[in-house]
């Protein structure tokens, strides 16, 4: 019987320790922060704010879209042709089939080909197919340069940035509401400039970033070999005629040549003179 009562008491008592510390967890979260009054030095409150307001060391989380692979997918592609606009128009039909647009178009001779080059901005997710298309009936390339470059790290890094500074700048323009004072204002707006800069320099590289992840670089050079200028179509007559034509414009330039130093063909002259009049008197 003694027991019994023992053991009555005994969870009576443990009951009650756990309705006290139930009661003083409730009393704990019903304690709400003090507000702050309105005669607040707001010198005190906003500097302390501006120095620990870079202090943001959380990162927002990653969504399942920045996990996603970024690759940058170039090609580089030289082939000969034996006919350029027939190959121009094949490539065209190409890129407008894929949803690609022709960003440069550059035509040029070179010694012994006539060529002509294309930048195309292709679709990332059509940038094998318009590969494949583009590549039927061509026996060999020159060239045939394909890469592709993950940037998945550096985005998701820059992306993390920016949304970092986001949250930096929306901290000041809270802090920029509570200030009264203009040296405050000031202070807390070139705060804010700043971060701004910051925050349209990673959105640039954000920028760039996914557009050359969205749209590949295909340069296309294509080229049609032809006969080199030479002189073998020149008649003898021609030839002739062009070196009596080179000796009289040969000797028009050594005439116009002597004329321009006659001063020291007329000292010249009369040194000579001089000088051999000296010799025959000693002769006699």
């Amino acid at each position: 019987m003694k027991s019994i009562i023992l053991f009555l008491l005994v969870l009576i008592s443990f009951s009650s320790c756990k309705k006290s510390e139930s009661e003083l967890d409730s009393e704990v979260l019903a304690i709400a922060m003090p507000a702050k009054k309105g005669n607040v030095d707001q010198v005190q409150f906003v500097k302390p704010v501006i120095a620990n307001a870079e202090e943001v060391t959380e990162e927002p989380p990653i969504n399942s879209s920045q996990k996603e692979q970024k690759i940058i997918k170039e090609a580089n592609l030289r082939f000969e042709t034996t006919d350029l606009n027939s190959t121009y128009n094949q490539i065209l039909k190409n890129t407008t089939e894929s949803g690609a647009s022709i960003q440069n178009d550059t035509e040029g001779k070179d010694y012994g080909s006539i060529f002509r080059r294309l930048i195309i901005r292709v679709p990332s997710h059509n940038f094998d197919v318009f590969l494949k298309n583009i590549s039927k009936g061509i026996s060999y390339f020159d060239n045939k340069e394909i890469s592709a470059q993950d940037v998945t790290t550096e985005y998701i890094d820059i992306d993390a940035r920016l949304k970092t500074k986001k949250v930096l700048e929306n901290r000041y323009i809270e802090l920029l509401k509570k200030a009264t004072k203009v040296s405050e204002m000031l202070e807390v707006e070139a705060q804010l400039s700043a971060i701004r800069e910051e925050i349209e320099a990673k959105q640039g590289q954000l920028n760039y970033l996914q557009d050359r992840v969205s749209l590949s670089t295909v340069t296309i050079e294509f080229y049609k070999p032809v006969a080199p200028d030479s002189g073998i179509t020149v008649s003898y007559g021609m030839k002739t005629w062009n070196a009596v034509e080179s000796g009289f414009n040969s000797f028009s330039s050594f005439f116009i040549s002597l004329i321009s130093v006659w001063p020291f063909l007329l000292i010249l002259g009369a040194l000579f003179y001089f000088v051999k009049k000296r010799f025959k008197k000693k002769t006699v």
